[in-house]
């Protein structure tokens, strides 16, 4: 079973990434912006069911790899540790105001939905990152592997889609706030790199 210090770190972590700006959020805040609060609901739950699909892949992958070596399964988490600082860094280097004026055509909310969920099923850089970030709350001694991914994989997405839902929700007023502050984007991404560079350092080091 998972514990409260697991369990509160990865909603933590969880929180950095999800309003990390990037083109799933950036996606839904303009399409809220440019055709309502409905579209914007229904991006938010295309790339947040989305991400059940690289959580099925994960537990698939990391519990057979943990169930022929553990060694092996360690490996693959302090690896994913310094994929973490690896974004971290990146991030702060690329750290940008993104451009909130390009809204795309209006389309219906079950398109929109739909293109949502391919968006994210066939960005492999989110499969990559699931594995990297999943076996970092992952303690093989509470039980097994695969229970605590799924657990851990369906708060994510129930987490992404509250959080994706209330930018989409307040996506008019975001997006003029963000046009305004034109340094508040690019602030937002480095202190995300820095809380990554930090997670991963931290994850990195071996318990006692």
């Amino acid at each position: 079973m998972i514990t409260w210090s697991q369990f509160g770190l990865f909603t933590a972590a969880s929180l950095v990434l999800i309003f990390t700006p990037g083109p799933d959020i950036i996606y839904v805040m303009t399409r809220g912006m440019a055709q309502g609060r409905r579209a914007a609901l229904a991006a938010a739950a295309g790339f947040s069911l989305g991400n059940f699909v690289h959580t099925f892949f994960a537990v698939i992958g990391l519990s057979a790899l943990l169930a022929a070596s553990a060694t092996a399964f360690h490996i693959v988490k302090w690896a994913g540790a310094a994929y973490l600082i690896y974004l971290g860094v990146r991030m702060i280097r690329n750290a940008s105001a993104a451009d909130l004026s390009v809204q795309g055509p209006r389309m219906s909310g079950w398109a929109v939905f739909r293109q949502s969920i391919v968006a994210n099923v066939l960005n492999p850089k989110v499969a990559i990152f699931f594995l990297a970030f999943f076996p970092q709350f992952i303690d093989t001694g509470r039980g097994a592997a695969h229970y605590q991914m799924m657990l851990l994989g369906t708060f994510f997405v129930l987490l992404t889609f509250v959080c994706f839902g209330l930018v989409g929700i307040c996506s008019g007023w975001i997006g003029g706030w963000l046009r305004r502050n034109t340094k508040a984007e690019m602030r937002m991404g480095q202190i995300a790199g820095a809380i990554l560079i930090v997670l991963g350092l931290s994850l990195a080091i071996p318990e006692n």
